[in-house]
C-alpha cells in the first residue's frame, strides 16, 4: 500500500515550515509560536528520538497538556517517523498507568504543566523508562527517578531538520485508548495510511487557507484533537487553543477571531446556556464543525444563526474509523424536515469510504429499515491493541461483501434511497423499562423541547440489581417552576412508560473527558443524592 503522495501525518507540517516558517502556527493565550519556532521545539525532540531510541520502539508516550510541549511533543514524536500515544493528566491515575503499560512504550516525554503527576506516577511504574524533559527549569525528584533515564532540556541542544520521515504505511501514527475515562481502555492503533487517507479528504473538503485560524477544544487524548492540528497545520494556518480559565471554548470565536471551529455538541450546548448564541455573534467563522456526539437539529439552527456566515456541517466517525467517516451538511431551509426524532442526520461517506446497516445476522438491512451501522474502507483501522477477541467482535466480514472487514459501530441507523444515514441512536441507550424497549434519545428530545435547553437528558432510574423501573428528566439551566409542564409534554408525546417520573436540576452538567455528557456520572450522582 502507498501512502497519498507518499506522505505521512507530519508532512504539512514541515512543508509549512520550509514555505512560511514566519507565520503563527502556535497561539496559546498571548504568547504566539512561528512555524520555525515551533519546529526549534520539536526538532530538538525528534533529533534526541533518532539518537536514542532502536528501531523496535514505534511508539513513544506523551504526557502533557495544552502546552507549547505538548503540541512540540506530538511534532517532535512524528518527526522521528515515530507514533504517539497521549497521556491525559485528568484521567484517574489507575487508568494512566494501565494505558501506558499496554503502550507498551518504553520512552515518555513530559511537559512542565504535568510535573506532579509524573511524580506520582513514578513509583509505580515497574518498568524501565526513557524519560525525556523537554521544557527548562524543572526535572523529576532524583530519587523517585533513580532507575529511569531522564534526558533534560540541557540535553537537547541539536535541533534536527525539518525533512519528511518515512514511517511504513502500516507504522502507527498514533495510538489512543477508548471508553472515556471509565472501563477498561481498549488500544486503537491508527496507522499512517488510515491518518493520511483522512487528511488527504479533508484537506479537499475543507480546503483550509494560511489565513484560518483554528479552534483546537478536544484533549489529545480524543482523536478529533488530531484533525485540529493537522488540518490546520496542513495548511499553514494558525492552530489556536483554548486555556482550562477559559468559561468555554465557545467565548475564544470572538476574542481570537477564529475562522474554523471543531467541537463535541455539548460545548456548543454550553455556549447557548451562557447566552452566547446570539444571531450574528460569530461573524468570523467560515466552517463550524461538530462530531462525537449526536447533533440536535435546535443546536445546529441556533448555531447557524449565530455564526450566519459559515458552513455547518455534522461529522460521524468512531477512533477506530480514524476522525469522522461521513458528513451532512445543515441547510436552514431543507434539514429540519430531514431529522429523525430531532438529530440532524449524520450522513453521506467520505469518499472511497463505505457504510451500511446489518441485522443480528450480519445482512445488509433494505433501504428504509434500521440496522447496526458499520463502516468500511482505507480509514478503519486493523482493530484492538493486542486483544483479538474484542478484535474479532467489532471487526467483522458481512455476507455477500467477501472478505472485505467492516467496524460494527454500536450505532443504529437508517438510510435512504439517497444513501444518507440517520441516526437513531446507541445500542447501549437503548434500555428495557417495564418489559418495553426504550430508546432514550426519544425522551431526550421532547425534554430539549418541553424545557428549553440543550442541556437535558433522559436516565434510567431507579437501578435496581442493574435494571431500571422508570425514567428521570435530567435538566441544565432550565426553571424548575416549568416542571409541571415538561412532564406533561412528555405525557403527551410518549408512551406512558416512558414518561418521566421525576425532573432533576443539575447546576452543570457532568461530563467526560471528551466534553460529552456522562450518562454514567450522572446516575452516580443521582445514587448519592
Amino acid at each position: 500500500m502507498v501512502l497519498p503522495n507518499q506522505r505521512s501525518l507530519i508532512s504539512g507540517f514541515l512543508h509549512s515550515v520550509k514555505t512560511s516558517p514566519a507565520h503563527p502556527a502556535l497561539e496559546l493565550g498571548d504568547d504566539v509560536l512561528t512555524y520555525e519556532q515551533l519546529w526549534n521545539y520539536a526538532g530538538k525532540i525528534t533529533a534526541r528520538l533518532q539518537e536514542t531510541l532502536d528501531a523496535s520502539e514505534g511508539v513513544v508516550a506523551l504526557l502533557a497538556s495544552r502546552s507549547v510541549g505538548a503540541y512540540g511533543g506530538i511534532l517532535g514524536i512524528l518527526g522521528s517517523g515515530r507514533g504517539y500515544c497521549p497521556l491525559n493528566p485528568k484521567f484517574p491515575f489507575d487508568r494512566t498507568l494501565v494505558m501506558l503499560k499496554a503502550s507498551g512504550c518504553r520512552t515518555l516525554i513530559v511537559g512542565q504543566e504535568c510535573a506532579a503527576t509524573l511524580e506520582s506516577l513514578l513509583p509505580h511504574l515497574e518498568q524501565q523508562l526513557t524519560i525525556l524533559i523537554p521544557d527548562a527549569g524543572w526535572e523529576p525528584n532524583a530519587s523517585a527517578a533513580k532507575k529511569h533515564r531522564v534526558i533534560t532540556a540541557r540535553e537537547l541542544t541539536k535541533v534536527a531538520e525539518p525533512a519528511e520521515p518515512h514511517p511504513s504505511p502500516d507504522a502507527t501514527a498514533y495510538l489512543l485508548f477508548t471508553s472515556g475515562s471509565t472501563g477498561v481502555p481498549k488500544g486503537v492503533a491508527v496507522s499512517q495510511s488510515n491518518a493520511c487517507a483522512y487528511m488527504e479528504y479533508a484537506k479537499k473538503r475543507f480546503g483550509f487557507r494560511a489565513d484560518d485560524r483554528c479552534s483546537q477544544n478536544f484533549d489529545l487524548t480524543f482523536d478529533l484533537s488530531v484533525h485540529d492540528l493537522f488540518v490546520c497545520w496542513d495548511a499553514g494556518a494558525t492552530l489556536v487553543p483554548y486555556s482550562e480559565q477559559t468559561l468555554t471554548p465557545a467565548t475564544l470565536v470572538d476574542e481570537k477571531e477564529l475562522t474554523c471551529w471543531f467541537s463535541v455538541p455539548s460545548v456548543a450546548m454550553f455556549a447557548s446556556k451562557v447566552g452566547l448564541l446570539t444571531p450574528g455573534a460569530f461573524p468570523t467563522l467560515r466552517w463550524s464543525l461538530f462530531c462525537g456526539e449526536a447533533l440536535s437539529a435546535s443546536l445546529a439552527e441556533a448555531w447557524q444563526q449565530s455564526a450566519n456566515n459559515s458552513i455547518v456541517e455534522n461529522l460521524y466517525g468512531p477512533t477506530e474509523a480514524t476522525i469522522a467517516i461521513t458528513w451532512y451538511r445543515w441547510d436552514s431551509k431543507t434539514s429540519p424536515a430531514e431529522c429523525v426524532s430531532g438529530l440532524v442526520p449524520i450522513g453521506w461517506p467520505f469518499d472511497d469510504q463505505q457504510i451500511c446497516a446489518i441485522n443480528d445476522n450480519r445482512e445488509v438491512v433494505p433501504t428504509g429499515e434500521s440496522g447496526e451501522l458499520c463502516l468500511g474502507g482505507s480509514q478503519v483501522t486493523r482493530g484492538y491493541l493486542n486483544d483479538p477477541e474484542k478484535t474479532a467482535k467489532s471487526f467483522v466480514k458481512l455476507a455477500h461483501t467477501g472478505e472485505k472487514i467492516w467496524y460494527r459501530t454500536g450505532d443504529m441507523v437508517r438510510m435512504d434511497a439517497r444513501g444518507c444515514a440517520y441516526y437513531l441512536g446507541r445500542r447501549d441507550f437503548q434500555v428495557k423499562i417495564s418489559g418495553y424497549r426504550v430508546e432514550l434519545q426519544e425522551i431526550d428530545l421532547v425534554l430539549r423541547e418541553a424545557s428549553k435547553t440543550e442541556l437535558a437528558v433522559a436516565i434510567p432510574w431507579p437501578l435496581s440489581e442493574g435494571s431500571a423501573s422508570g425514567i428521570v428528566g435530567v435538566l441544565s439551566g432550565a426553571d424548575p417552576a416549568l416542571d409541571a409542564e415538561i412532564i406533561k409534554a412528555c405525557q403527551t408525546r410518549l408512551p406512558r412508560y416512558m414518561v418521566p417520573t421525576r425532573i432533576y436540576h443539575f447546576e452543570q452538567m457532568p461530563l467526560n473527558v471528551n466534553g460529552k455528557i456522562d450518562r454514567g456520572k450522572i446516575t452516580e450522582m443521582l445514587g448519592k443524592s
